[in-house]
Parts: structure tokens; C-alpha cells; sequence
């Protein structure tokens, strides 16, 4: 099982990035999926995530209203969308897949995101 995160970067105040993770080595359909972040000297902090079904999106107090979840099964990646993005969202950001069936989870490697004038 492999989970590769992508889109991160440097971005302005205001802007928007869009986060990949492309899943390799398993069945898409019978992971939930979401994103976790950690920031400079933070904790690690749950962003969003999604049902193995697509179905009942959660998103954080700290991006709701600014961030989508999504998934494409036939490219087996999922993805979050993050508009206006704050100083504040400045965080490496993790993609984890959790099986269904026992609870088994897997983390990629994460990717940057700076949000900075």
C-alpha cells in the first residue's frame, strides 16, 4: 500500500492549492480517506475526510466553509481543495487511507504547505 501526496507549495494569502493523493496497491473503494495537517509546533490536527462511499464529507471548524473534499475511484486519488487560504493553514498536510473492514490505517509521506505574503 502506498499513498503519495502531491500539490503542496508555497502560496499567498488568499490563494488556493489543491492537494493530491494518489493511492496505489489496494482496493480505493474499501478505504475511508481524509487529511490530517500538523503545523510549526502543532499537534497533529484532523482536516477532512470521506466514506469510502464518497458519502458525509467532514471537514475541521478551521477550514470548513473553505475546503473540499473529493475523490476520483478510477484514478484512485483523492483530493482537497483549499481556497483562501490563511497563514494559519501553513502545515505539512497527510493523506491516510483507513480499511473498512479492520480499522487498518496508512499515512503518505506528506507534502508542504506555506501560506505566506
Amino acid at each position: 500500500v502506498q499513498l503519495v501526496e502531491s500539490g503542496g507549495g508555497l502560496a499567498q494569502p488568499g490563494g488556493s492549492l489543491r492537494l493530491s493523493c494518489a493511492a496505489s496497491e489496494f482496493t480505493f473503494n474499501n478505504y475511508a480517506m481524509g487529511w490530517a495537517r500538523q503545523g510549526p509546533r502543532k499537534g497533529l490536527e484532523w482536516v477532512s475526510g470521506l466514506y469510502s462511499d464518497g458519502s458525509d464529507p467532514y471537514y475541521a471548524d478551521s477550514v470548513k466553509g473553505r475546503a473540499t473534499i473529493s475523490k476520483d475511484n478510477a484514478k484512485n486519488t483523492v483530493y482537497l481543495q483549499m481556497n483562501s487560504l490563511k497563514p494559519e493553514d501553513t502545515a505539512v498536510y497527510y493523506c491516510k487511507a483507513r480499511r473498512v473492514r479492520n480499522g487498518l490505517e496508512y499515512w503518505g509521506q506528506g507534502t508542504q504547505v506555506t501560506v505566506s505574503p
